[in-house]
């Protein structure tokens, strides 16, 4: 299965407290913080929802 990397790029700080509990659901604590998941749609869901935050890469 194919898999993509997560960054987050832009700070949480005075962000909705959703999107704050969606980035730390994906594993991201600090700016410049990545982390690797499978590529599926609940994650891409997720990252549709703070794609403003992050940046996607696809793993090969």
């Amino acid at each position: 299965m194919a898999q993509i990397k997560v960054t987050l790029i832009k700070s949480t700080i005075g962000r909705v407290e959703k999107q704050q509990a969606t980035v730390a659901a994906l594993g991201l604590n600090k700016v410049g913080a990545s982390k690797i998941h499978e590529d599926n749609a609940v994650i891409r869901g997720m990252i549709e929802k703070v794609s403003h935050l992050v940046k996607v890469e696809e793993v090969k």
